[in-house]
């Protein structure tokens, strides 16, 4: 009896380190981010260095350039969406190619979004000009109806 007790206090204590290990791992990987918050979501943080999301934009830059009535095109996504991660990998490349500035907002780590800008559901791409909504696209959609749809919108 005593040797099962050792046995589950080892156990015990190598789940409570590896937990402090991963943890300490995703707070070092999290400094510094883009995103300028001190905690991220670790959907968000496993999408860090990935090449497909690296055009953010963050709710005061939107801001910002809708009340500066810029043309901004947005893709507003969730790192766990599964459409989503369908349709970056699909529409990131696509934009740079088109040479379009398709900035990502992160709804998962900027929750404020899906009311701020009438985002009912991932993904959802929006294109504003002179500070109002031109144009909306949701849902996922293969590489010819994305540049089918950057084109008749005149998005560029």
């Amino acid at each position: 009896m005593k040797k099962i007790a050792i046995f589950l206090v080892i156990i015990v204590a190598l789940f409570i380190v590896l937990g402090v290990v991963t943890n300490m791992k995703k707070e070092e990987k999290a400094k510094g981010n883009p995103y300028g918050k001190d905690n991220l979501k670790s959907a968000t943080v496993d999408q860090l260095d990935d090449p497909n999301y690296q055009n953010l934009i963050l709710p005061a830059e939107l801001e910002n350039d809708l009340q500066e009535k810029e043309a901004v095109t947005v893709y507003y996504y969730s790192p766990t969406c599964v459409h989503c991660q369908k349709t970056t990998p699909v529409v990131a490349p696509l934009a740079e190619e088109m040479g379009i500035d398709l900035v990502q907002y992160n709804l998962l780590e900027f929750e404020q979004g899906w009311s701020d800008y009438g985002i009912e559901s991932t993904p959802t791409i929006v294109h504003y000009v002179d500070g109002k909504e031109k144009a909306r696209l949701v849902g996922y959609h293969e590489k010819t109806g994305f540049k089918e749809w950057f084109e008749e919108n005149d998005i560029n």
